[in-house]
């Protein structure tokens, strides 16, 4: 049997992953309510090691850094507001580091974030944060239709068990695993963990 192939690899548009020395760093959504919200997710603790990892080597190198915040529901889902809808302070940002705010999935959809990546000048991201399914893999996608190069730090990522049609449960780690694949397919090189990164 003859294994199936990445459409990278079928239309040789491909990319090798990027260097914390030639990219920006996206962290998107790294929000309170993924820790003690009704969004708890259960490898955050994982991740949040990862993506604090990243960070520290992206502030040496003095790699432009974005943070992505979700403003959500008052009184609800990543609170604007309130502590739910608070960076986690492990990961937060620090003075000149620029924050975006969204309210839909994707983070190009309503702000400013292309043209503040345009002015750091890097066609090359380097993507972490929470959801893997849904804001990270919607802004990923769309990072290519504006002509962004994605590297996904798999370990750097985590999302939540998801009912099925069926009334079923898929875990969150089958979530991860697939939307990750996906993104490997023809939207992001895809890295294992924040030690493959130079």
């Amino acid at each position: 049997m003859t294994l199936p192939s990445t459409l990278f690899n079928l239309t040789g548009r491909g990319h090798a992953p990027a260097s914390l020395r030639n990219a920006t760093l996206l962290i998107i959504d790294a929000q309170e309510e993924y820790r003690s919200g009704i969004l708890q997710l259960p490898g955050l603790t994982a991740a949040l090691a990862q993506i604090s990892e990243l960070l520290a080597k992206a502030r040496e190198l003095g790699t432009p850094i974005v943070h992505i915040k979700h403003l959500g529901i008052a009184d609800g889902l990543l609170d604007p507001r309130g502590p739910r809808g608070f960076h986690l302070p492990e990961v937060a940002p620090m003075p000149g580091e620029s924050v975006v705010e969204k309210r839909l999935p994707n983070a190009f959809s309503g702000t400013e974030l292309h043209e503040r990546l345009q002015a750091l000048g890097h066609l090359d991201l380097i993507v972490c944060g929470f959801m893997t399914h849904s804001s990270v893999s919607s802004t990923v996608r769309a990072c290519k239709d504006y002509g962004y190069r994605c590297t996904v730090v798999e370990a750097a990522c985590a999302t939540r068990d998801l009912p099925t049609l069926d009334g079923q449960v898929i875990s969150a780690n089958d979530v991860h695993r697939a939307e990750i694949i996906a993104l490997a397919d023809n939207f992001a090189a895809v890295v294992r963990s924040a030690s493959e990164l130079r």
